[in-house]
């Protein structure tokens, strides 16, 4: 049987409302202190909600798309050279805020040229799964050897036009948390997101001495079609997405370590979460280690994926798990193993990190250690 075919990432960066780089990340995710506060960015009077997690001093999307991009490429070692020819995946929402500003296409090429990267530019739109599938993406092009390298890039900067839709809908939470798997959870906040990666084939990486900060081992995709708006409480097509990545690593459920949940805090989406976990890992779901850092940094739309990605790689690597904030009760509908109170040490080589979007797009990115 042929070796699984092995994606390092090399380069990362990322920025939220727990601050600016990796290290800012790591540290805030396992201080377990949610970053939410009163927004501040745009009027939010008319709003039910006025809370979300926001970076005070953020500038324009572009050029902190731009800035994570450089910061992943410089962590990664990648010089000039390196970076002609390499390709750009960019996550972003689908069409410039209140009409203004580039194409999504157009902002991936402007993105691409800043960065000196001059290979193909791919761009993702499909809401929350946006980040998550581009780095599945761009591992598949890598593993088969279409390309050497990637960049990820994806960004969501809070602003008037989808936190009006959200607070209108009834989505936000009004009493200001997030919380995860927890009975009592009211639905979810809003948060900046701005990440970037470096993807390589191992052998590319080891020719150049190239430093992995993680691996990514496995990656799988699934629709459910269920409803517009509301996951499949079965929970099928986000464990289908869990099994494939699981088979597209060689490992069994019993290798995954711990589970960086998509849970949103919302009543029905975490439930069904709960129930795909039961159905992907079998009798192993409940000795799974379960959080959900969207209760500390917010829920960054089509950035979540590789901002999630980003924070459980580098929990993985320090070994301690990131607390799922917000914890009131324990809800029989999701029978898991959270992480309450304080981070967890582990000695685990494996975590899934998962996502899920309106219209059942479902998501599951399998990494390890270096």
């Amino acid at each position: 049987m042929a070796e699984p075919p092995v994606v390092q990432l090399t380069g990362v960066h990322a920025v939220s409302a727990l601050g600016r780089g990796v290290d800012a990340q790591l540290a805030g995710v396992l201080a377990g202190e949610p970053a939410f506060g009163p927004v501040r960015r745009f009027d939010t009077t008319a709003r039910r909600v006025a809370v979300a997690a926001t970076l005070p001093d953020v500038g324009a999307l572009a050029d902190e798309l731009a800035a994570a991009i450089d910061a992943a490429c410089a962590a990664a070692g990648l010089d000039d050279v390196r970076r002609a020819g390499c390709a750009l995946l960019l996550a972003v929402h689908g069409g410039p805020a209140s009409g203004a500003g580039p194409t999504p296409a157009a902002l991936a090429g402007q993105l691409a040229l800043r960065a000196g990267l001059s290979g193909p530019t791919r761009v993702y739109t499909s809401a929350c799964v946006s980040a998550s599938t581009a780095v599945a993406d761009a591992a598949s092009l890598i593993a088969r050897g279409d390309l050497d390298r990637a960049v990820v890039a994806a960004g969501y900067l809070v602003e008037p036009d989808q936190f009006a839709l959200f607070d209108a809908g009834r989505a936000l939470a009004d009493d200001g948390a997030v919380r995860p798997f927890s009975a009592g959870r009211r639905g979810l906040l809003l948060g900046d997101g701005v990440a970037a990666v470096v993807l390589e084939s191992r052998a590319v990486a080891r020719r150049r001495g190239g430093e992995p900060v993680a691996t990514v081992v496995g990656w799988g995709r699934a629709g459910d079609a269920f409803h517009p708006c509301q996951p499949d409480p079965s929970g099928t097509g986000l464990a289908h997405a869990v099994r494939t990545a699981l088979r597209r690593a060689g490992l069994p459920p019993a290798a995954v370590g711990y589970v960086n949940a998509n849970a949103t805090g919302t009543a029905q989406s975490d439930a069904a979460e709960a129930a795909a976990l039961r159905q992907a890992l079998d009798g192993y779901a409940a000795q799974v280690p379960v959080s959900s850092t969207k209760a500390l940094h917010g829920h960054a739309l089509e950035a979540s994926g590789l901002l999630e990605l980003v924070v459980t790689a580098l929990a993985l690597r320090r070994g301690e798990l990131p607390v799922n904030a917000g914890w009131q009760f324990p809800d029989e509908a999701c029978p898991l193993d959270v992480i309450t109170d304080r981070p967890r040490r582990t000695t685990a080589t494996h975590a899934l990190t998962l996502n899920a979007a309106f219209g059942g797009a479902n998501t599951a990115l399998l990494v390890g250690t270096p």
